[in-house]
């Protein structure tokens, strides 16, 4: 009805109780507190720069894009005066071949 008990199962869990408790005491203890609250800090420090870095980057590329629209729209503008340089000197040249005949 019993079965035999196994003293090394037994003496592992009873060490794993006993670790398991001493743990639980260090890690709710006043030091280990005091460096919860250090990590905790460093990482909202962490994330503010995070956060400052990002914002600072989606400035730029707004700044990038904007300028990028800018020259585009230049160029265009710039093409087009070209083109139509060229469509006027052509009339230009027909208008004065078509007087020379």
């Amino acid at each position: 009805m019993f079965k035999k008990f196994n003293a090394g199962k037994v003496g592992l869990f009873v060490a794993g109780l006993a670790f398991g408790t001493a743990g639980i005491k260090i890690l709710t203890s006043k030091d280990a507190k005091k460096v919860y609250t250090g990590c905790t800090a460093a990482v909202l420090r962490a994330k503010d720069t995070v956060v400052k870095t990002a914002t600072t980057v989606q400035e730029n590329a707004g700044d990038i894009l904007a300028e990028a629209k800018q020259i585009n729209a230049d160029r265009a503008a710039a093409e087009a005066y070209v083109e139509d340089e060229e469509v006027a000197e052509a009339e230009e040249t027909q208008t004065e071949e078509a007087q020379a005949e």
